[in-house]
């Protein structure tokens, strides 16, 4: 038996009875699409309210949230670099805002809700992996997301590093079940000697053990196709992140830093709102073996009301 199955045993039963929520704000999703939220869409609400949030999530229909650290679990070094971006977010809190693990994970089954994936950082990875392991196994997680890499990547050289790195992240998690998962943030798309660093990741990884999440705006705000490479790299992509764009926006440099980042917030919209199309890429993305697809418009100036609207639009599309 697999070490993370011993580690759940004892929650199975407890789960079997898990409480659906008691109302629903629309019409459910098409059968065996899954639908949830990247909390970064709402770090406010929950930072204030984690379990009246959870309530309101599982009410409108969705059926998981996608977590983003630090944790109790996370290196010092993350949780330090955290809180100097705290501030800027508006949020006092890490996760779980005050709640332990076994405390979120009730919360979870009462509201109908799972975590198939959380996000996490690359110094825990690194240094601290066996312990969030046994931490994450409790709410029964199968992907461990690195959402960016925010250290020197300028050559091919480093993406070759990072590729031992995440197939080793990826032999380490399947002990449990789990697969390592990298997220694109747009500087990938910046030829290196002569190819794409994303190209690269998606060729040299062990595909039993390293899967993709694909987030459409900041593949697009690089000027690469996300129906392509959907179609390009079949079963290699298990998460996909959807938000839309009031207008086409494009990095105005490389795409590495934050503030470029940043600087796309002002142009992202609800998804079907704007003028991606949304529901080609979630067609593509269902016959290439995507699993799970998440709201995440990043700091939501509304969160509420995205929240209700994008449930609504992507049944729409479905």
């Amino acid at each position: 038996m697999k070490r993370r199955a011993v580690i759940k045993k004892g929650a199975l039963a407890a789960g079997a009875m898990a409480v659906l929520p008691s109302f629903k704000g629309f019409e459910e999703i098409p059968k065996g699409r899954k639908l949830g939220v990247q909390l970064f869409t709402i770090p406010k609400m929950i930072d204030v309210d984690l379990k009246g949030t959870l309530s309101l999530i599982g009410g409108l229909g969705y059926q998981e949230v996608e977590f983003f650290g630090p944790y109790p679990f996370s290196t010092l070094s993350a949780k330090q670099g955290w809180n100097q971006i705290k501030p800027m977010l508006g949020i006092k809190n890490d996760a779980f805002y005050g709640f332990t693990i076994e405390e979120v994970s009730q919360m979870l089954k009462d509201n109908g809700l799972t975590v198939p994936s959380m996000h996490t950082d690359f110094d825990t990875l690194r240094k601290g992996l066996d312990s969030m392991l046994d931490e994450v196994a409790k709410l029964d997680t199968k992907y461990l997301v690195l959402p960016a890499i925010q250290e020197e990547k300028n050559t091919l050289d480093h993406y070759k590093r990072f590729v031992d790195e995440f197939n080793l992240f990826g032999e380490k998690m399947a002990k449990y079940d789990m697969q390592f998962v990298y997220h694109n943030h747009g500087y990938e798309h910046m030829v290196l000697d002569g190819e794409a660093p994303m190209d690269f990741l998606l060729k040299n990884t062990n595909p039993d053990h390293v899967k993709f999440e694909l987030d459409i705006f900041w593949m697009q705000a690089a000027g690469a196709d996300p129906i392509s490479y959907l179609k390009a790299y079949p079963n290699s992509y298990r998460l996909l992140h959807l938000k839309d764009a009031s207008k086409e926006f494009r990095f105005s440099g490389d795409g590495q830093t934050p503030d470029q980042w940043m600087a796309g917030f002002p142009f992202m919209s609800d998804p079907g709102d704007g003028v991606y199309d949304i529901k080609g890429i979630i067609a593509q993305a269902e016959a290439s073996g995507v699993e799970h697809y998440f709201l995440e418009r990043d700091l939501a100036p509304n969160p509420e009301e995205t929240l209700k609207n994008s449930y609504k639009n992507l049944k729409k599309l479905g």
